[in-house]
């Protein structure tokens, strides 16, 4: 008796390692993002933010949480990210290169996803 999996077709492992290297990839430049945040001080937050908030044409005070995301996109506009081609390139030839900067949220793409067509209730 054999525990091996039944293996996938060659498109579905394609697609799954696709999947994969697009989340790892995300997971790198939320890293990088993060990275840069924690470096900035409460005071460079509310500017950097403030600066977002009236470039988008608003002269409201934000809320905290649209500071957070404000600051979060103005360090994302400034750091000269790879875009997923070069990263994936790069990443392929040296993975331990990347593999310490990640956060590990790619991981959940390991987890299988649900077959659509199955029936939730076996009975």
């Amino acid at each position: 008796m054999s525990d091996a999996r039944p293996k996938e077709p060659p498109e579905e492992n394609r697609d799954k390692a696709e999947r994969v290297l697009r989340a790892k990839y995300l997971d790198y430049c939320s890293s990088q993002i993060a990275g840069h945040l924690v470096l900035l001080s409460p005071d460079e937050i509310y500017v950097l933010a403030r600066e977002e908030h009236r470039a988008g044409g608003r002269d409201s005070e934000p809320s905290y949480e649209q500071m957070v995301r404000l600051a979060t996109e103005g360090v994302a506009q400034r750091l000269t990210l790879p875009t997923f081609e070069q990263w994936s390139e790069e990443y392929e030839q040296d993975p331990a290169r990347y593999d310490e900067q990640l956060l590990g949220l790619w991981e959940s793409e390991l987890e299988e996803a649900p077959d659509p067509e199955a029936d939730p209730d076996p009975n």
